[in-house]
């Protein structure tokens, strides 16, 4: 199981919440915590904070956006975290898309996944405490012409640093399968997992590496109401940024996630309607069926249910998404880690 968190945009962020929040989560037994990262404030900070307030829930990046930071730097944060957490930091990143990275950034997009592969085998070198020298697409390590030379790190190297992938496009996700530990998936149907999985086997397959070594995480929303109809009307109005905004009208990774898991005609629609500023038509017209289908909402015994299809399908940790007052969530959260305990003993 997994939490997330996120800093508003107003400024009004409550420590004292999320420091109660995430600590009761360590409590219940939740694995990790994951920190965003979008155009706001960055992925790192939050975890720096929370690891001098917790103990042994992980701490991951989810996810911070490739190319905005060299290797080397990526490197070096990783085994700063790892110090300050005691070895619970989990480094999640993944390409982000062409609106934040040029637009933000100023970082050609293209070759965003060669870069993410130069970017984890680079990572590993660092941390490992190996001399690092490097060719590649992107980055040539040292510098060719110039006055550096190849340096190895003088913190204290790692045995491993886990590195998770946030992965949607096949090519992305068979780079993933070759050399990630985990995978962070959205836009995910799990009775349409193999779209995703399949991919990620074949890279596995050819690294030579077991697929099941890879943590396959994904999940949605988690809410328990009566009102079944009302909850999945207000989830799946909320789909509509995703479908519609995440991206431009050309390029749109988690349209186009749904669109090869059976839904394009729904996903095409609805974006065209966001683009066209028809933002409540939009909202309108997303499918009932898939806020059921991507989220965990209903009673006790429905919730239950759509765990035990996350689990069939082949995710391996469930990301919770919990929304409400901290006790609000606090609450829900403890209802939902007795479910997973209860499959979990099947």
């Amino acid at each position: 199981m997994q939490v997330s968190i996120s800093l508003p945009r107003d400024g009004t962020t409550d420590w004292q919440s999320t420091i109660a929040y995430v600590q009761e989560a360590e409590r219940l037994g939740v694995t990790t915590v994951w920190s965003a990262e979008a155009w706001g404030h960055d992925g790192l900070t939050p975890l720096a904070f929370l690891a001098g307030q917790t103990s042994t829930i992980k701490l991951g990046t989810g996810i911070l956006q490739g190319g905005t930071r060299t290797p080397a730097l990526l490197g070096m944060t990783c085994m700063g975290m790892q110090s300050v957490s005691n070895g619970r930091f989990l480094l999640g990143f993944g390409t982000s898309g062409p609106q934040v990275i040029e637009g933000w950034h100023g970082i050609p997009f293209a070759g965003a996944v060669s870069r993410i592969r130069e970017t984890i085998e680079i990572v590993r070198k660092v941390v490992s405490g190996e001399r690092v020298t490097y060719q590649g697409r992107h980055y040539t390590l040292p510098l060719p012409g110039g006055e550096g030379k190849a340096l190895r790190t003088s913190a204290q190297g790692l045995a491993h640093q886990p590195i998770y992938v946030a992965s949607l496009g096949p090519k992305s996700l068979r780079m993933t399968g070759e050399l990630a530990d985990g995978w962070l998936g959205t836009s995910f149907v799990p009775e349409t997992a193999d779209v995703f999985l399949d991919p990620m086997r074949d890279g596995a397959a050819a690294a030579g590496r077991s697929f099941d070594a890879i943590d396959i995480e994904a999940g949605g929303a988690v809410e328990f109401t009566d009102d079944v109809d009302e909850a999945a009307a207000r989830h799946a109005r909320g789909i509509a940024f995703t479908l519609g905004a995440m991206g431009s009208p050309t390029t749109n990774f988690y349209n186009d996630a749904f669109v090869r898991q059976g839904w394009a005609d729904e996903a095409k629609a609805v974006q065209r309607l966001w683009v066209d500023g028809k933002r409540d038509e939009a909202r309108d017209r997303v499918p009932v069926e898939l806020a059921m289908k991507i989220n965990c909402l209903g009673t006790e015994e429905m919730v239950r249910d759509r765990l035990r299809v996350y689990r069939d399908a082949g995710v391996t940790t469930f990301r919770a998404g919990v929304d409400g007052t901290i006790d609000e969530r606090i609450e829900t959260l403890g209802g939902l880690m007795r479910l997973v305990g209860e499959i979990n003993a099947e």
